[in-house]
């Protein structure tokens, strides 16, 4: 299978981080579409080998695109790229015939490294959604976020990503570059976090989240 590869998500500058990322491990990128409509009349005239994509979207969001995507140019793979690891979106990207299900948490080298896998006939799923996947298959356990309800109720999606760095001991910068954001923006989202979580730092925030999951 070849590796000339469709990027898909709302935000410009995410699009142009992963075309950068793609393009520097030999994915060459042959278009971006910031929708799922506009994916899909790409995809039929370009009939890319991958596809990367996001799930939401404003418009036709990614899991109402896959099977579309998938029924206009039949030969290319699809891989997920995504915020939520949640277990209705996981679930329905699986069932519309996605290759991979990949968390936007994922350092950049590894998420290269599962598209070239997928290039290769294999499957790709984060370690995070794959474990949790297998945890429901084994016993039935529900996946989740990583983040209990009553805290993850408060925050965005985004701000449960953030959050969830946080947690592994991440800096701004580091976050940043996990997310494909700016410094500014990792800042802004982990203002908010604080504000909804009603604390005043980030240690607090991390206390209240053990506490949380007991």
């Amino acid at each position: 299978m070849g590796r000339r590869t469709l990027v898909v998500d709302d935000h410009p500058l995410t699009r142009a981080a992963l075309v950068g990322l793609l393009e520097q491990y030999g994915f060459p990128v042959v278009g971006e579409a910031g929708d799922g409509e506009e994916a899909i009349e790409l995809a039929r005239g370009l009939r890319p080998d991958l596809v990367l994509l996001d799930l939401a979207m404003p418009g036709l969001g990614g899991l109402e695109a896959l099977p579309r995507l998938r029924g206009a140019a039949p030969e290319c793979e699809v891989v997920v790229l995504t915020a939520s690891g949640t277990e209705e979106n996981l679930l329905g990207a699986i069932r519309a015939g996605a290759a991979g299900y990949l968390l936007k948490t994922e350092p950049p080298e590894r998420i290269a490294e599962f598209l070239d896998g997928v290039a290769h006939g294999e499957a790709a799923l984060s370690g995070e959604v794959a474990r949790r996947l297998l945890d429901r298959v084994r016993d039935g356990g529900r996946l989740d976020s990583g983040v209990p309800e009553s805290i993850a109720g408060e925050l965005s999606a985004r701000e449960v990503e953030v959050l969830l760095l946080l947690d592994e001991h991440l800096g701004t910068d580091q976050i940043a570059k996990r997310l494909f954001i700016s410094e500014h923006t990792v800042r802004s989202h982990v203002k908010s976090l604080l504000r909804k979580l009603n604390v005043s730092s980030r240690r607090e925030a991390l206390e209240t989240l053990a506490a949380a999951r007991g």
